[in-house]
């Protein structure tokens, strides 16, 4: 015998249709955002506004207004997502390799490849950057601290290779982060902004000789 009660049975179409409604408000956000996510990298994050994403959405700036409530949450809501999709594409299929070299050649490998792959868009992080360098506040906070969680993984991959004898022992992985992330810089500038052939086996290239110039003897 059940022991539904007669409250329990008239709120049940209540919940399910609460739950369609939430289900349906995620949707549409997904879909601001990943018109957002678009707009900002070609148009870097400044250029985001309520009114571009209404008319590129086609809804009402009152609808779009609704899910993020600001242009400064829309914004990290796009730097957060641009963090989630890049941890997807880089770091997380890396993270299946062996502690050491193989991981690190993988989580270069992968940033190459991610680059080469946003030649025609952009990379948030970086153009970003560029943006809010010098204009202190929550959006240029919750980039920076996406950026840093970047180069923590990657400081901690240069580290295990020391740990397992691959690199030297007295190996500042804060250094050889510093110039692998040189490279990405340099790959970025000279395959989107010079259109320089090449430029990808350049920064594969580089990443060798400081792996070569770092490696245990």
């Amino acid at each position: 015998m059940s022991s539904e009660t007669p409250a329990d049975t008239a709120a049940r179409p209540v919940a399910k249709a609460l739950n369609k409604g939430q289900h349906k408000g995620q949707q549409t956000r997904a879909t601001i955002l990943e018109a957002a996510l678009g707009l900002a990298s070609h148009v870097g994050l400044e250029g985001l506004s309520i009114g571009a994403l209404a008319e590129v959405t086609q809804m009402s700036k009152s609808g779009v207004f609704a899910h993020f409530g600001s242009r400064e949450e829309l914004q990290i809501s796009v730097i957060r997502e641009y963090h989630a999709r890049f941890e997807e594409a880089v770091f997380f299929p890396a993270m299946r390799e062996a502690r050491g070299l193989p991981r690190l050649r993988a989580l270069f490998e992968l940033w190459v490849r991610q680059v080469s792959v946003e030649l025609d868009s952009g990379c948030i992080y970086i153009s970003g950057a560029v943006e809010f360098d010098d204009r202190p506040g929550p959006v240029r906070d919750a980039l920076a601290s996406m950026v840093r969680a970047w180069h923590a993984a990657l400081e901690r991959a240069i580290g295990m290779a020391v740990e397992t004898a691959e690199l030297r022992p007295d190996t500042d992985p804060t250094q050889m982060l510093f110039e692998v992330h040189g490279l990405i810089l340099a790959l970025h500038h000279d395959a989107r902004f010079l259109r320089i052939p090449g430029a990808l086996d350049r920064a594969r290239a580089g990443f060798e000789r400081t792996l070569l110039h770092y490696a245990a003897r």
